[in-house]
């Protein structure tokens, strides 16, 4: 009886040591969704595309939904009526919402792009290629007050053409029919961003002769942002994000052209292969892809300049005003490849 007993009390132990090992062992199915809009969808967002196929958010315990909310416009009025939580935008659009003045500012917390994205393409392929044979030409450009444009003409100043002056400046055709425009026969010369750019060259119809992003320089070109109301209600999930984030980046910089052109294929399955890589290749050997997601000083102010040449800056907005590298920072610091 003793015996019996002393193997009760022996086997009601073994299962409550069971039982605390199998919850330790077991990983938490619980997930938070995060609604993310972007403002156009781009080949240009590679790392972003690498953190879903990759399943960077998952491992996170982050469920994203992601939608295209075409134009900065769009984007923002999505995130300030709470239709989105996350804005992926230019950092342009931040400082706008701020100079209407607001209550709960759009915070930049972790930088994706870091140049801008769009080519000069010309009807001709030119083995010498000089800017000042720009003057007098038809130049269809991009949005007036978007982030292509003011990069386009800080770039076109810094050769000493004048848009307004130098150029038949055309802005009046929406974003999503510029390269169609251009195919058709209007402008002799055109910004596209890609893979507009590489598909214009393949079809024979133009030829890319220099980078507005290596011309324009270091910006926070495309940055994760959101209201700082949802920073200080759920600053574990802006980490969580950012940490997906930073590990996409150190992803796409470590891996290869066919690697990333395959991890981010299921978002761009209209296009061509081909174009795909000359289109991942082109943005990563120029350093577009931001290494991580901190917003630096010396970039911002770089944005600032551009905007105050683009005569759309009212008043300068400080960079510790509108951006929170804090997320940036520890996941740069604490996320491993």
């Amino acid at each position: 009886m003793k015996i019996r007993k002393k193997w009760g009390v022996a086997l009601s132990v073994v299962l409550l040591l069971s039982s605390i090992v199998s919850a330790c062992g077991t990983k938490s199915t619980e997930t938070t969704k995060v609604r993310i809009g972007e403002v156009t969808r781009s080949l240009f967002y590679a790392p972003q595309y690498v953190a879903l196929s990759q399943g960077f958010f998952k491992d996170e315990g982050l469920d994203v939904e992601l939608t295209t909310t075409p134009g900065g416009d769009k984007t923002m009025t999505a995130l300030l009526s709470n239709a989105i939580d996350v804005a992926l935008v230019g950092s342009e659009t931040s400082i706008y919402v701020s100079q209407q003045g607001s209550d709960d500012p759009v915070i930049n917390f972790a930088q994706l792009t870091q140049t801008d994205g769009t080519f000069l393409v010309a009807r001709k392929k030119v083995d010498q290629f000089d800017w000042n044979s720009l003057k007098g030409s038809v130049f269809l450009g991009q949005r007036k007050g978007g982030m292509p444009q003011m990069a386009g003409e800080f770039t076109l100043k810094k050769h000493n053409i004048d848009p307004q002056k130098d150029l038949q400046l055309i802005q009046n055709i929406d974003f999503a029919n510029i390269a169609s425009a251009y195919s058709s026969g209007t402008g002799e010369y055109v910004q596209l961003f890609e893979p507009q750019a590489s598909i214009v060259e393949k079809e024979g119809k133009g030829f890319v002769l220099a980078s507005f992003g290596v011309e324009s320089g270091h910006l926070p070109y495309t940055v994760f942002m959101t209201k700082q109301s949802f920073i200080k209600q759920n600053p574990g999930t802006v980490q969580k994000f950012t940490n997906a984030i930073q590990r996409a980046q150190l992803w796409v910089a470590a891996k290869s052209v066919d690697e990333i052109t395959n991890a981010v294929l299921p978002y761009f399955k209209d296009i061509d292969v081909e174009i795909v890589k000359s289109v991942v290749k082109r943005y990563k050997d120029q350093g577009s892809f931001a290494t991580d997601g901190i917003v630096d000083e010396q970039e911002w102010n770089n944005l600032l300049d551009v905007m105050t040449s683009a005569g759309e800056l009212k008043e300068k907005v400080a960079w510790k005003t509108l951006v929170n590298n804090t997320f940036a920072e520890k996941a740069k610091s604490t996320v491993k490849p």
